[in-house]
């Protein structure tokens, strides 16, 4: 017999957040906000600022989309799919990488594509009733996601 499984963590998980770079660069939107409050006041125009640039950095954050593996359910920010309607996935990186993100992209895809993140899985799609031939996905880590897929499809 048995044993059911215990622990409801996914098998994989990862959140596709901003680079420290782009963080950075939307940060700087706070100082350009508090020029335009000077003529209020000073502190005013500071406070505004703080407030501007904390908040479009938590709001990067927050709606970044997170890839998981679940159970038998790969799911790629709000979309998700039965592992059963998915064939080997293919991790990639580098110029085979690039080549799938751009030439390569197909236009019946779904794509999950990240600036600034350099591995990608491509996954088809076997589902007859599904318009959608293949998923790419950006990936830190492209083996560790096509390794969780092929482990949730058995």
């Amino acid at each position: 017999m048995q044993n059911p499984r215990t622990d409801a963590r996914p098998e994989y998980r990862e959140r596709l957040a901003p680079s420290l770079r782009l963080l950075a660069t939307v940060a700087l939107a706070g100082p350009m906000v508090s020029l335009i409050f000077v003529p209020v006041g000073s502190t005013f125009a500071l406070v505004i600022g703080c407030v501007v640039s904390a908040i479009l950095v938590v709001a990067f954050i927050a709606m970044t989309p997170v890839i998981r593996v679940d159970g038998t359910t790969l799911r790629a920010g709000r979309a998700h799919i039965d592992s059963r309607h998915l064939a080997e996935p293919v991790a990639l990186i580098g110029e085979e990488a690039r080549h799938a993100r751009g030439p390569g992209l197909p236009a019946n895809g779904w794509h999950l594509i990240r600036g600034g993140i350099d591995g990608i899985v491509v996954v088809p799609n076997t589902d007859p009733d599904d318009p959608v031939a293949v998923w790419t996905i950006s990936t830190r880590t492209p083996d560790r996601l096509a390794a969780a897929i092929r482990a949730a499809g058995a």
